[in-house]
């Protein structure tokens, strides 16, 4: 693997949707820069630099106010690249981490004090190639006061997975909803048994993200607008207001080949939320209760 490749959208359209003054993008990540953060040998990608001035400076295009970095999974379990970049924000990120299921109490609370507030565990095997739920639910059980974790998995794994999310002791956010095929309606069999998983308890906490993700252009079907994605995420957000995040997903890891117009995801918040009140739930009042809850 040596061919770096670009994921994002070089010039992303100013959207039409304006989101209200203090509006976060919960979900984006950065990559290096290389040459100060190398990527992890582990790495099933290998990204060109889209490092924090590139991300925040995308925010200000997109009209947002805050970020929440996730560690991305070519960096591993070395945080320094999103730390770096919370640290250069001048209080406007927070992040979520990826750690070794090991690490000490004194490297949480360090990651704690550089803005950390969950730890991520990634079940995509093209992405990961361990994914122990031992060690994982033993980390999970001495996260700092206020932390929750990030799951993400796709949606044929959601039952087996249910045990193990069932006995995580802290909040749990779940990336990009489990990935449902949104294809198949909000009644569909996937969306259902998001629904199911929810119900389950009142901490989960999702992602309404990643259209470009569950809603590609396959055989002329599918692709930007994403009516499929509107038409099956909007009832899930009615529905789970309270619970529901959103974010750009930027620099869109994996999308190389279907990268997204960054405006154009803006303007879907207004079809997933469309009244002021949701869509304040889910760009301020919910992403602000879990990363900057200090401030609520």
């Amino acid at each position: 693997m040596s061919d770096r490749i670009v994921s994002w959208h070089a010039n992303p359209s100013k959207p039409a949707y304006v989101p209200p003054p203090g509006a976060v993008d919960a979900h984006c990540h950065v990559f290096g820069p290389m040459a100060r953060f190398p990527f992890s040998p582990k790495a099933k990608y290998l990204p060109e630099d889209a490092g924090p001035d590139r991300l925040f400076a995308l925010r200000d295009h997109l009209g947002f106010s805050r970020n929440v970095i996730v560690q991305a999974s070519c960096h591993g379990t070395d945080n320094a690249a999103t730390l770096d970049a919370i640290a250069r924000s001048n209080g406007k990120a927070r992040g979520v981490a990826v750690v070794d299921p090991a690490i000490s109490q004194a490297d949480l609370a360090a990651l704690h004090e550089g803005g950390i507030r969950g730890i991520r565990f990634n079940f995509l095997k093209r992405l990961v190639d361990d994914a122990p739920k031992d060690k994982f639910l033993e980390v999970s059980k001495r996260l700092p006061d206020g932390w929750h974790v990030v799951i993400y998995f796709e949606a044929d794994i959601l039952e087996d997975l249910r045990p193990f999310m069932d006995a995580i002791p802290v909040p749990l956010v779940i990336d990009h909803m489990g990935r449902p095929d949104v294809t198949q309606g909000p009644d569909g069999a996937d969306m259902k048994a998001f629904r199911r998983l929810l119900d389950s308890r009142e901490d989960i906490w999702f992602k309404a993200t990643c259209p470009d993700r569950l809603n590609p252009a396959v055989d002329g079907r599918g692709g930007d607008p994403w009516n499929a994605f509107a038409d099956a995420v909007a009832p899930l957000v009615e529905d789970y207001q309270h619970r529901a995040l959103w974010g750009t997903d930027w620099p869109h890891p994996n999308m190389q080949g279907n990268v997204p117009d960054d405006g154009h995801l803006v303007d879907m918040i207004s079809r997933i939320a469309p009244t002021d009140a949701l869509q304040r739930r889910l760009l301020i009042t919910n992403p602000m209760q879990l990363y900057w809850p200090e401030e609520v």
